[in-house]
């Protein structure tokens, strides 16, 4: 795996500079003999992002961020590697807070590789992204086609019960998803400048201020997909294409958008979510 180079943040040449939180988290988990349970097989943790692991009956994950959120310049890169015939969920403590940024945006990417027969799935909880906050997301993932993937990505445009608003700042969010090497789907999302008003506009949030994105393959996808629309809503839409789902669904807060993802994701999955995903 890739590492996440950490630069000094104080250089005689340049003076001192403000502090910016660095973060990597990696992990290879896979079964114990042939159908055993899975387990922890290889860890590396450093800076503030840290991993911990419920005993649970399946393998969890639960990615913590110690600096408490993100601002500019901030830095993390996480990646899991699950072998043939494990099963792995992958989630987050809380809620991931990006504050505003006059200047770079936060950096998160991510690494997923799924083995033959495995099934991962990565369910970190909501991103809220506050007034002037920036930030710079990429994700990819490589399947086999005997895995089973559950993914789901979700941003909050501010908090509505605290009165808060989106007015300007900047939210980029790249997938690469591939199967056995070969790319079977990209997405590249970008928000910026007045994002109230982008926001607003009937062709593109109409108004909302909390979305989510999800993606699986899995067998039983075909049979899901009646009841998964109706669980959406008019607000949502799903399909299959090529062996995958995909699944869209926008709300009018953070509380409203989690009703509609817990039973989502839980049909999906075929089981309960991480605890943490509890209100």
């Amino acid at each position: 795996m890739p590492t996440l180079e950490v630069p000094r943040l104080d250089s005689p040449a340049d003076g001192p500079r403000a502090q910016r939180a660095r973060g990597e988290a990696r992990a290879v988990f896979g079964p114990v003999g042939l159908e055993g349970p899975t387990r922890l097989r290889r860890l590396h943790q450093a800076g503030a992002l840290k991993l911990r692991f419920p005993r649970q009956r399946e393998a969890e994950a639960v990615l913590i961020n110690t600096a408490g959120g993100l601002a500019g310049g901030d830095e993390l890169a996480q990646g899991f590697t699950l072998k043939p015939g494990g099963a792995l969920s992958v989630t987050t403590q809380a809620c991931e807070r990006v504050y505003r940024s006059t200047g770079a945006d936060a950096r998160v990417s991510t690494r997923l590789d799924v083995g033959a027969n495995a099934t991962l799935r990565f369910l970190p909880q909501e991103t809220i992204l506050f007034d002037g906050g920036r930030l710079s997301r990429a994700l990819e993932a490589d399947l086999h086609a005997t895995s089973r993937f559950l993914l789901c990505e979700s941003l909050v445009l501010g908090r509505a019960a605290m009165g808060e608003t989106v007015r300007s700042g900047r939210f980029r969010d790249r997938w690469r998803l591939r199967r056995e090497g070969e790319l079977i789907f990209a997405d590249d999302l970008k928000l910026g400048g007045a994002i109230d008003a982008l926001g607003a506009a009937p062709a593109a949030l109409g108004g909302a201020r909390a979305f989510a994105t999800l993606f699986w393959q899995d067998e039983r996808a075909d049979a899901r997909l009646p009841e998964l629309r109706a669980l959406l809503g008019e607000e949502g839409g799903a399909s299959l294409q090529d062996g995958f789902g995909l699944a869209r669904v926008v709300a009018p807060s953070y509380h409203a958008l989690r009703k509609r993802l817990v039973p989502a994701l839980a049909l999906l999955s075929g089981a309960s979510l991480p605890r943490v995903w509890s209100f």
